[in-house]
């Protein structure tokens, strides 16, 4: 037996919900990395077998399949047949099969297989489910009800997931568990050197050969920058090729630091990884040998020299140091400053703002300060100067708005004045999110004061709808209470509760519905609005 967080919990619960009552046969969890995903669908792989499934999991890496194999064995005590290599799981009694991708999707061993063999199907590191590898195998066992797991920090990242996955059963994400106090803080300290990477070949990702040959000039010069910054902290550090590695280890090693290298073809690789836990050496280099399944809890810095474009293998990277461990305060983020003609590099801000225009100005501010900063502090200052920006942009429109006296709230200015952000940063990934919006939702929205004119899809309806609905349940202020209030020069009446806005409502009708003259509305901030701020001081 064992005793689940409170996210994993809801996640679980979330995923049941999806297959039996809503029918969603394939769903994705979204886990942070570092917070458990693996105790997660071995929780709900536990259910299934109690209910007689036939349970497959799938990753593509030996070390996946390890930790997926220990984490049932010790928490469940069940054991895995293994379809990996020259082992057959066929003719296995266990319920569960751990298989690896390479060797079962090929046609002579899946054609062994029954189509209906297996019930439920869990794959590990959901954001490699578009290869051809794995849709092979999932459209063979095309009955079998699917849950996709990954740690793909936002929707954006999600558009192609959309053709296998119907739905996102649970969403947990990076700042959620900061906030939480399951993972550590991090910090982001900018790095004044400038890495033209503008010439390097770049399709999908940026090429690892190219980004090693412009690298190599720069290592002396990253190697300063890391004794100067962070010569007191246990650091992992990702290159891109096994020669940069090896080099950026004997550089380090000539500045006077403790350092080895790890690659996949390290004869020792267990030994350097087991010596680095135990702290007998301070660095550890690999050429992006671990970005996934490897954990070392009381790793305080990570060096990501490899740009992405890639925001799942950018988080996987800077995963490494987000766990908690005893006397460990923070996590130091090194941001190198990229000079590449391309404006979807991946950068520390990117893994927890809710938009790109959030993470840009964010990775600007950090560019301005000389020491590390605090990634989620630095994150609530560009949400406030983005959102003062969107509504400097949302005036002319509004005004217009007012000439045409609508009856209803635009959706833009609701979600503009609630301080909506995953409203206005929200991009369609399934199918029936594209679809065209149910008249009954719309009418429910109408209903509840906003205009359906300009929303485009079932997601937006849904998600605007589920929005008011809990804006309704938690007390807060109404679409025409907002709308209202703010036409008489209040500020922030999104963050009222409905009893203040109502008060306040009720005090302009009584004084012929002008504002009292004591009151001046832009300075003005309800009760409960103070007691908030105080609390939050205290």
């Amino acid at each position: 037996m064992f005793e689940l967080r409170p996210y994993q919990q809801e996640a679980k619960d979330n995923v049941f919900y999806h297959w039996d009552v809503l029918k969603n046969k394939n769903v994705l969890l979204n886990q942070a990395t570092g917070t458990g995903k693996t105790v997660t669908f071995t929780s709900i792989l536990k259910d299934c077998i109690q209910r007689g499934d036939r349970c497959l999991v799938l990753a593509h890496s030996g070390t996946l399949l390890d930790q997926a194999r220990d984490k049932i064995k010790r928490l469940v005590g069940v054991e895995c047949a293994l379809e990996k290599s020259e082992s057959s799981a066929r003719d296995a009694w266990e319920r569960v099969v751990l298989g690896s991708i390479q060797s079962l999707s090929q046609d002579k061993r899946l054609s062994e297989y029954p189509k209906n063999h297996f019930d439920t199907i869990v794959v590990d590191e959901a954001h490699h489910v578009m290869a051809p590898t794995y849709r092979s195998v999932l459209d063979h066992f095309s009955s079998a009800k699917v849950l996709g797991v990954t740690a793909t920090p936002d929707r954006g990242d999600m558009q192609d997931l959309g053709e296998v996955f119907c739905a996102i059963a649970h969403e947990y994400t990076l700042p959620q568990a900061v906030r939480d106090g399951y993972l550590c803080p991090i910090k982001a300290l900018s790095i004044p050197l400038n890495i033209d990477i503008s010439n390097v070949k770049c399709t999908s990702d940026y090429q690892l050969g190219s980004i090693g040959n412009v690298l190599d000039p720069y290592l002396h010069q990253i190697a300063r920058e890391i004794v100067d910054k962070c010569s007191d902290r246990k650091m992992i550090i990702f290159l891109p090729l096994i020669k940069t590695s090896l080099k950026m280890k004997e550089i380090l090693i000539s500045y006077g630091l403790h350092a080895e290298e790890v690659n996949g073809k390290s004869a020792d690789r267990e030994q350097i990884l087991q010596d680095f836990a135990d702290n007998k050496f301070q660095v550890l280099c690999n050429a992006m040998l671990l970005t996934e399944g490897y954990d070392c809890p009381d790793i305080d810095c990570v060096v990501p020299l490899r740009p992405t474009k890639i925001r799942s293998l950018f988080a996987q990277m800077v995963g490494r140091g987000t766990r908690i461990h005893p006397g460990k305060k923070n996590l130091l983020l090194l941001d190198f400053l990229w000079s590449t003609a391309q404006h979807n590099l991946c950068r520390p801000a990117h893994l927890i703002a809710s938009s790109n225009d959030i993470a840009d100005k964010a990775t600007k501010l950090i560019s301005q300060k000389e020491d590390s900063v605090d990634l989620e502090e630095i994150i609530d200052l560009a949400e406030e100067e983005v959102l003062h920006e969107r509504e400097e942009a949302l005036a002319k429109r509004l005004a217009e708005m007012r000439r045409k006296k609508m009856r209803l709230v635009d959706p833009l200015q609701y979600e503009m004045s609630i301080h909506g952000l995953d409203l206005s940063n929200y991009k369609p990934v399934f199918n029936w999110e594209k679809e065209k919006p149910d008249n009954e939702i719309l009418s429910r929205i109408e209903t509840l004061g906003v205009s359906t004119v300009d929303i485009t899809n079932s997601g937006q309806a849904t998600q605007i709808l589920n929005t008011l609905v809990k804006r309704q349940r938690d007390g807060l202020s109404t679409p025409k209470q907002i709308r209202f209030l703010e036409q008489k020069k209040f500020k922030d009446v999104g963050l009222w509760s409905f009893d203040d806005a109502n008060d306040m409502i009720t005090l302009i009708k009584n004084n012929n519905w002008m504002v009292p003259y004591r009151i001046k509305a832009s300075e003005y901030k309800p009760k409960g609005m103070r007691d908030e701020q105080q609390r939050n001081k205290a």
